[in-house]
């Protein structure tokens, strides 16, 4: 009896020990990209692993990693639905592409139809990537749906693990489900997309081609929409007023700015289910820095 006994408790040591393993291999780790804000949107000064404190709700997660994110993938995607008078900024657009680091993998795409053409592939050769612009179509053939072109994008967007953003040049105007609702229903899905991928999406209105785009009720529309991706995403989106930009200098600028102030941030989440959104928040005592993230934080299952 007393073997036998000896036997069950040894039996029962190891299923404990294999469901406490199992239970620790669950909780994986989560990256999520981190970008510092000086003050009036200035060069923050470097942030140290120190520095950060990490929040789910009132509850204090232990940061696990926090690294400068080095290697960049960025994404431009221009509306090909766009009034052509846009490349006249083509110029400054390539000043922002050439002035990246060698670190950066930059590819071009146009948004037509509701998928990403590629008009030239990710590559470290910045004046490659920025001779691959060209004049946006502008015909009713283009006309679609931003949001269905960036979930296109966002799928096949290399460089997991790494930082990764689409800088989005468009409307904003879904012209596949009409836009005369408050909110097109394509705008959840992509944010969603994007916050399980880890990607930021920095989105620039410019007006469109059509007429239909003229409207103050379907531009307004499209101009919150676009806030919304981006800030539900951990970037930021740029407008002024309902026209074509004067310039769109400034907010490379700042764009430029944000994306070499990055970080990755790594935790690891016990408690709760898995296979679902959280929301987190990151602060610094440092004064005149905040930090922009993604609204959600998708906790993968195992």
């Amino acid at each position: 009896m007393h073997k036998q006994g000896t036997g069950i408790l040894l039996a029962t040591a190891i299923v404990v020990a294999g469901f406490t393993a199992s239970t620790i291999r669950a909780a994986e780790p989560v990256t999520t990209t981190v970008t510092a804000v000086g003050k009036k949107n200035t060069q923050p000064p470097p942030i140290k692993k120190d520095d950060v404190e990490l929040y789910k709700g009132k509850e204090r997660l232990q940061v696990a990693d926090w690294r400068k994110g080095e290697t960049l993938f960025l994404a431009v995607l221009i509306d090909d639905s766009l009034d052509q008078n846009i490349a006249l900024q083509w110029n400054d657009l390539k000043a922002f592409m050439m002035a990246q680091p060698p670190t950066t993998y930059i590819g071009v795409f146009y948004g037509r139809n509701g998928a990403a053409m590629v008009a030239q592939d990710f590559t470290k050769d910045h004046a490659v990537a920025a001779k691959a612009l060209h004049i946006p179509f502008g015909g009713f053939g283009a006309f679609s749906s931003p949001y269905l072109e960036l979930q296109d994008l966002i799928k096949r967007l290399p460089g997991a693990g790494e930082r990764r953003s689409i800088l989005m040049i468009t409307s904003g105007i879904d012209y596949f489900h009409g836009n005369f609702g408050p909110i097109s229903p394509d705008v959840d899905p992509t944010i969603e997309n994007a916050q399980k991928a880890n990607i930021n999406i920095w989105t620039v209105y410019a007006p469109d081609a059509g007429h239909g785009g003229r409207g103050f009720f379907r531009v307004n529309n499209a101009q919150s929409e676009l806030s919304e991706v981006s800030e539900e995403t951990g970037a930021e989106s740029y407008f002024l007023g309902f026209g074509p930009p004067v310039t769109l200098k400034p907010y490379f600028d700042e764009i430029f700015t944000h994306l070499n102030n990055q970080y990755l941030l790594t935790f690891e989440d016990t408690g709760g289910k898995r296979g679902r959104f959280e929301r987190i928040r990151v602060t610094t005592e440092i004064s005149g820095v905040e930090f922009m993230t993604p609204s959600g934080v998708f906790l993968p299952k195992e």
